[in-house]
């Protein structure tokens, strides 16, 4: 299938900023982005007044639309691929959470199974195992049952089974045994992340030392920040090497400590996610999360505790409400929800740019100001 997308503003992630231009594709793969190219026997796509953006990238997001991906069945991951696609997520990371190893195995099967290029379905890229391995004092909405200490060796077994799939792994390492389990991860060809920890700055700053390259949502679950000991928030802001993950809800972190991020942190190491469970794009209503009850009352999602546990964010509204909280355009935000975690989790060769080699997935806006979703675009099919 050839589609030609004519006449339109194409972003271009490189310089951050939008081209007018033509946009080539040929079975869903783009193959040229020039001012002019000739249409011969392709289908023709007037873009005229249209700004195309990049699919964006979701790494850390663990279900939506009634279901979550440490339980989904075949139905479930095609209803879930759908909902991301509709939302403006063409590519995502099904993140699991805390679980015991034979669920979690189960897990991974499922995935592996249900994540075929499908028409108007985003693509699982790969996992991402946010579960089990956290610190019990920074928890957060996983159950301290399921959790469990650092062991590379469980670790290994869990990512071979999981392999050849993309695999990121967060856990607290500040814990016994972290920089082994951080050497096996890398040994293996996963990407590694901080999370659910109480680690100071300066156990933080070790992990990074050690091959650890990103912050899971930096500043949630994460020991307070204080003048004499900024501990692993402030650690994440200023490892320029390593990727800071936001949840920009205006629920999880304050919109100015957002604004504070995007001033201190290099642009390129910006990453927006979710970190959305199975109630986003559902009513109000009782759900469920690594293992405990999620009561979902206006879009909010807490546990029994009265702790957030997720969010019912999409990824789309997260570009926004950064732009609005930093104060940023669109052409300095959207690397940050494409290009960013698409190079965190090793998967940029594929996704995150609209350019050559890589996937024509496509969202059109009209308004870069006041961006809103006119129409979603997976391998060169409008959904």
């Amino acid at each position: 299938m050839r589609t030609l997308f004519q006449n339109g503003l194409v972003y271009r992630t490189a310089e951050r900023r939008f081209v007018r231009a033509d946009l080539y594709a040929v079975d869903g793969i783009v193959t040229a982005i020039e001012e002019h190219i000739d249409a011969g026997d392709a289908k023709v796509v007037d873009c005229s007044g249209k700004y195309l953006l990049p699919g964006l990238v979701d790494v850390h997001t663990h279900g939506r639309s009634g279901f979550d991906f440490n339980s989904a069945d075949a139905e479930g991951c095609r209803k879930m691929r759908a909902s991301y696609a509709k939302a403006g997520t063409t590519t995502l990371m099904a993140t699991f959470a805390s679980a015991t190893p034979e669920s979690l195995r189960a897990s991974a099967a499922a995935v592996a199974e249900n994540r075929m290029p499908e028409t108007g379905l985003a693509h699982i890229a790969g996992i991402h195992l946010e579960g089990r391995y956290l610190n019990p004092k920074r928890r957060g909405a996983h159950a301290e049952e399921l959790l469990a200490p650092l062991d590379a060796d469980e670790l290994a077994s869990f990512l071979k089974d999981f392999l050849p799939l993309p695999i990121h792994v967060s856990a607290a390492l500040e814990l016994e045994g972290g920089e082994e389990f951080v050497k096996t991860a890398l040994k293996l060809g996963a990407t590694v992340g901080m999370a659910h920890s109480d680690a100071t700055f300066e156990e933080a700053r070790r992990a990074v030392e050690w091959g650890a390259t990103s912050f899971t949502h930096t500043f949630n679950a994460m020991r307070p920040v204080h003048h004499r000991e900024p501990g692993n928030a402030i650690a994440s802001l200023l490892s320029d090497e390593a990727y800071t993950e936001l949840i920009c809800d205006g629920e999880h972190i304050h919109p100015a400590m957002i604004a504070l991020a995007s001033r201190v942190k290099p642009s390129d190491k910006l990453v927006l996610i979710t970190d959305s469970m199975e109630a986003a794009a559902m009513p109000d209503g009782v759900y469920g999360i690594a293992g405990l009850p999620v009561i979902v009352k206006n879009g909010r999602a807490v546990n029994s505790d009265g702790a957030l546990a997720g969010s019912t964010l999409d990824l789309f509204r997260a570009l926004v409400n950064y732009m609005k909280f930093t104060g940023k355009p669109l052409e300095e935000a959207l690397p940050c929800a494409t290009a960013n975690p698409a190079a965190m989790v090793g998967i940029e060769s594929e996704c995150g740019a609209l350019s050559v080699g890589k996937r024509a997935d496509i969202l059109m806006i009209e308004d870069k100001t006041a961006p809103s979703l006119q129409s979603v675009w997976i391998m060169g099919e409008r959904i």
